[in-house]
């Protein structure tokens, strides 16, 4: 099933995990029931999900049965209340999804989709997004990611490397800063030299 976790998986993902659980339970509650049963049962869902994923990737048909679709239930700023009546989905229901998505005003959305796996993904109206960089005609300093580089007061030298850093270095920065390697409970640091540091708590 890949890297999905719960909440991403298909219907029928979800379906064969729990039988998965359920069966492998069986032989270790009943000392009676031979394992190898179990572990033959287990294999067949196992290679029969897989079958089924790679069906479903190859026939849209499969998919849009086995998985479902996803529904728009906003549509140019008007809720489309028939959609909604097939989900069996309440208008509290609706509020409570663009809650979830930062969003306390249903006027200001264009678009709503709810997808498979229950999440809703909104585009709001042209008037309530937000501006970018590009919208204002800024120049971006390009974004750097920061990674750890001490944890719980040691350097993680991997991390330092990966930042073209030596542990020493990270020692003279934490030196012009007056601090120790040993009270420093998170750094850290980006190529760029962009860095965060967090002190451990003094004990009282």
């Amino acid at each position: 099933m890949g890297k999905r976790q719960i909440g991403d998986m298909q219907p029928n993902e979800l379906v064969v995990t729990l039988l998965i659980s359920e069966i492998a339970a069986l032989p270790l509650q009943d000392p009676s029931q031979p394992l190898i049963n179990g572990i033959i049962a287990v294999f067949v869902l196992v290679i029969l999900e897989i079958l089924i994923s790679f069906i479903t990737m190859k026939s849209y048909s499969i998919r849009k049965l086995m998985n479902g679709k996803s529904a728009i239930v906003i549509e140019h700023g008007e809720i489309d209340q028939q959609t909604m009546k097939k989900l069996r989905m309440t208008v509290l229901d609706l509020v409570e999804l663009l809650r979830g998505q930062n969003v306390f005003d249903i006027s200001t959305v264009a678009f709503a989709v709810l997808e498979v796996n229950g999440d809703l993904n909104v585009l709001l109206k042209s008037d309530f997004q937000p501006a970018t960089v590009s919208d204002l005609s800024l120049k971006a300093q390009e974004s750097q990611l920061q990674i750890p580089v001490i944890s719980d007061g040691k350097i993680i030298s991997d991390a330092v490397s990966s930042i073209n850093k030596t542990t020493d270095d990270i020692r003279k920065i934490l030196k012009s800063k007056n601090k120790k390697e040993s009270d420093v409970f998170l750094m850290t640091m980006s190529k760029d030299g962009q860095m965060n540091i967090i002190c451990k708590e003094k004990k009282s």
